[in-house]
């Protein structure tokens, strides 16, 4: 719900208004004080809310219902993007993102020997699955806690953060000790336990995309983090699935400016899962970026051929180096770096 005020409504009115509003139940008030609009946004269970008792207040000029049901992923209450500091980068800023290593973590020589690769290449996070959801119970499932350990150790040799998924609540205080960014995989979007729980800690949170979900759904999902406390969280568009079986999935490109469009929250584009062919990567990061994507995550593998995990979509590192140089030329262009 927002609340528009009469121009030039005092900041004394303001306040009295408010604190009327908050004893009316469980609700949070941000006030948005622009040069010729003061609006004030409604968070929280507004069916509390007497309209007739707050538009009989003489600043008030109409009540405006959202239709979005959230709210705090909503630009309309944070007109500012928001910005995800991890490690020295900053996700969502000037500075494009680039997360990339492999799809999952295989023995110490590989993920450090692709951990030194992409950096040098210009990539400023590390990404690697240690725990796999896979389709199959009979595929791998990634080396688990090995896993985290191997990562640390390839953070160690870099300094590159380290993104990774998460799929149970009860590994969280591992991950907090272990990882710089959690990812919540497509699968998990609308596990909406633990994104409460993801909620309730101090951690950068990568969401992805869920298989079929709308871009609405998918900013409800991101509601769940924020709602709880966690302002840290970053979106990621991986592709949906369509009636169309060429591709892996369908990379879903005008999410990006319609997810910029509808709220404030950092969004990156995962090639790799999008498209699932490796010859793919290249060009669609290409066209990420140039549509205002705040960055990519690509699977970048030292030996695809023999990847334990998804290498028909994993690029190697002389590739992803080839990437980098595209990806700093159209920055320059959009007024943006890498």
């Amino acid at each position: 719900m927002i609340i528009v005020l009469k121009q030039g409504t005092a900041q004394r009115e303001i306040d009295s208004l408010t604190a009327r509003i908050t004893a009316m139940g469980d609700i949070t008030v941000t006030p948005i004080i622009g040069t010729d609009l003061t609006i004030l946004g409604l968070v929280g269970d507004t069916t509390r809310v007497d309209e007739n008792q707050i538009e009989s207040q003489h600043c008030v000029e109409r009540i405006m219902h959202v239709a979005e049901p959230f709210k705090k992923a909503n630009r309309m209450f944070h007109p500012v993007n928001t910005t995800v500091r991890v490690g020295g980068s900053v996700i969502g800023g000037e500075a494009l993102t680039v997360i990339a290593g492999p799809c999952s973590v295989e023995s110490e020589e590989q993920i450090v020997g692709i951990a030194k690769a992409v950096k040098a290449a210009g990539a400023t996070l590390l990404r690697g699955g240690a725990f796999k959801p896979r389709t199959s119970p009979y595929s791998f499932q990634g080396l688990k806690y090995e896993g985290l350990e191997l990562l640390q150790a390839a953070r160690r040799e870099t300094g590159l953060p380290v993104v990774s998924e998460l799929m149970s609540p009860m590994d969280i205080d591992v991950f907090m000790d272990k990882v710089d960014v959690i990812q919540v995989g497509a699968r998990n979007m609308q596990n909406f336990d633990l994104l409460r729980q993801l909620g309730r800690i101090d951690k950068p949170i990568l969401l992805k995309r869920g298989l079929s979900a709308t871009i609405e759904e998918w900013l409800m999902s991101a509601e769940y983090i924020l709602s709880e406390g966690n302002p840290n969280v970053i979106l990621c568009e991986r592709g949906i699935r369509t009636f169309e079986t060429y591709t892996r999935n369908t990379v879903d490109l005008g999410a990006i400016p319609a997810v910029k469009r509808l709220s404030h929250l950092p969004v990156l584009v995962d090639p790799s899962h999008g498209t699932g062919k490796a010859w793919m990567v290249e060009p669609m990061a290409r066209a990420a970026i140039a549509i205002g994507a705040d960055g990519i995550m690509v699977e970048v593998h030292n030996d695809p051929a023999h990847a334990l995990c998804d290498g028909q979509q994993s690029i190697k590192p002389e590739v992803f180096s080839e990437v980098m140089k595209d990806l700093r030329a159209i920055a320059g262009v959009i007024g943006r770096s890498v």
